[in-house]
């Protein structure tokens, strides 16, 4: 309790000034003039990162798309369409089907003079005492049975609380906004290339996720240190090219930072105020003018959450998206079969969109390269970022969780995305009108279109996104943190500088509109791209040995039990 009370006596001391430069900022100004300041100096990095290549007059795509969209599909076809095959599976190892395998070993469990004895472990109530029945004294690996529960894998969350952990940092107010704009360019045709996008991220997601587990550093406490540095540096230094995963792992971990304090914290934060000010009544809202109240209302309950690092993230993550993806598909569902018989006409729309749209921009290419962009920039697979949170997970198979991250994409894209998109659809909400429409207006578009069918729904739609922006936000500052610890070092000052810091920043988001310093921060996260994907392509083939290593484990589970 003491550390906790120090912890918050801190915050608040940086945080006081915080909120007098964000008063000062709304009523001078400052922030804009900062914003302006820092556009200038940032402007051509930004514009180098979201460049988009000209291939028509009216066909420009992100070069950013190129390497993101062409890995997840070399992965696709290196590991034999897993994103298809592997889900299944996946879904089994997020029951746990397979944790007594996870925990002690296959071959200890399994083996030739394995403790099982045709017995499933998962289905025994009392590991110690099946030993005994079996044998007097099992030695394993020359550990006599006592140890065999030390012995147990290392890590610091469950399978699904590193999926929720990992989803609550993609999916929220790209799933709302985002679609609603890319439809609105590419028209209904665009949700079925975002929906091909999806399944091809779900190969990268597996890539990166399984790299994380395998080069993972478990600290002495057991705090798991993981991600794309940990992989770049040791996985490429492996393969001889320990100088060039180093640079790697250091631009990566620079960009994931600078990541997280923008779109994983300021962005998240003003929108999420945005969304609560204009709920409330717009210029009469109690809000009006004070949104760095707010802002310290969010920053206190993330302090609160990320002290505990991602044990307590997941805590929170593991209720929170679960309860939220829940309630925005059924509300979805909803809205679907309340205009049942616009059904038909929607999914005719999307095909005959996707394949030969009329009055789209580029056409059939203008469609694709919408749909493509939204999936590439909501699940962010191949980022690597999502691997931070995943390398936590308790297992002794790193393909494990990497088949466990393969559902990251499906959830974000293939069900909330298109979730969205229909409803925006059926609603009759898709207008090249709305092309132009920034985050807030767009969230607002899709509100629109629940309120059609559900008067409420504006209501719940508010509280989603700023539970969404909070589990973002939470999530996110483990990223950062995982990043500013592998720069800086991994002590209690390093940690609580951090964690401040980003608490600070929730505060001055929420109160100050600094439009080029999160566009800043949107580049970096999308550079992380660069040295990510250069690492995962390289290290494909370790991938494919920790798979045929995992697989033989369950193979051998399955031979034993049978």
């Amino acid at each position: 309790m003491k550390r906790i009370y120090k912890v918050c006596l801190s915050m608040l001391a940086f945080i006081m000034p915080a909120l007098v430069f964000a008063q000062e900022a709304a009523e001078k100004g400052i922030d804009e003039r900062i914003d302006d300041a820092f556009g200038w100096a940032t402007g051509d990095y930004v514009q180098a990162v979201f460049y988009q290549i000209p291939f028509t007059d009216e066909v420009k795509i992100y070069w950013v798309l190129f390497p993101l969209i062409l890995g997840a599909l070399f992965f696709t076809f290196y590991f034999k369409f897993i994103n298809f095959t592997g889900v299944w599976k996946a879904i089994e190892v997020v029951r746990g089907k397979y944790e007594d395998i996870e925990k002690y070993g296959a071959e200890e469990l399994y083996g030739e003079d394995g403790i099982a004895n045709g017995v499933d472990i998962n289905t025994v109530d009392d590991i110690e005492a099946h030993m005994d029945e079996v044998s007097n004294e099992i030695t394993i690996d020359g550990d006599i049975k006592d140890t065999i529960r030390d012995e147990s894998s290392h890590g610091e969350v469950s399978h699904f609380q590193a999926l929720t952990a990992a989803l609550s940092a993609t999916v929220g107010l790209g799933n709302i906004a985002g679609v609603a704009v890319a439809v609105s360019i590419g028209g209904a045709g665009a949700t079925f290339w975002m929906i091909v996008a999806g399944f091809l991220g779900m190969a990268s997601k597996f890539v990166e996720c399984t790299l994380g587990v395998k080069y993972r550093d478990i600290a002495e406490d057991g705090t798991v240190y993981g991600g794309p540095m940990y992989y770049l540096t040791k996985g490429l230094k492996s393969m001889g090219l320990a100088k060039l995963g180093k640079v790697l792992a250091v631009l990566f971990a620079i960009m994931c930072i600078g990541g997280s304090f923008g779109g994983g914290n300021m962005f998240q934060a003003n929108q999420a105020a945005q969304m609560v000010e204009n709920i409330t009544g717009g210029t009469e809202s109690f809000l009006y003018g004070y949104k760095w109240a707010f802002g310290l209302f969010m920053a206190v309950f993330v302090g609160i959450v990320i002290i505990g690092g991602i044990k307590s993230i997941a805590k929170v993550t593991d209720k929170i998206v679960p309860f939220m993806v829940a309630i925005y598909v059924a509300a979805s569902l909803w809205v679907i079969f309340a205009r049942f018989d616009l059904i038909g006409d929607a999914f005719t729309q999307i095909i005959d969109g996707a394949f030969s749209p009329e009055g789209i921009a580029g056409g059939a290419i203008g469609v694709l390269i919408q749909g493509f962009r939204r999936a590439a920039f909501s699940n962010e697979a191949g980022v690597g970022s999502a691997s931070i949170a995943h390398s936590a997970v308790k297992t002794k198979y790193a393909a494990s969780e990497g088949l466990v991250a393969l559902l990251e994409p499906f959830i974000d894209t293939v069900v909330v995305c298109t979730m969205t998109a229909l409803v925006l659809i059926i609603t009759g909400n898709v207008s090249s009108e709305n092309a132009g429409l920034n985050d807030a207006d767009a969230i607002l578009l899709t509100s629109g279109a629940f309120e059609s069918v559900i008067s409420w729904f504006p209501y719940v739609l508010t509280l989603a996104v700023v539970l969404f922006a909070f589990s973002t936000m939470i999530s996110w500052s483990y990223y950062g943190y995982q990043a500013w610890a592998y720069l800086f070092g991994r002590t209690q000052r390093t940690e609580y500088t951090y964690k401040i810091l980003f608490c600070v920043f929730v505060v001055i988001g929420s109160a100050a509109s600094l439009g080029n310093v999160i566009g800043f921060s949107d580049a970096m996260i999308f550079s992380m791209m660069v040295p990510n994907m250069i690492g995962i392509v390289l290290l494909a083939p370790k991938v494919k040995r920790e798979l045929n290593r995992y697989m033989s484990a369950i193979k051998l589970k399955s031979q034993a039990i049978d």
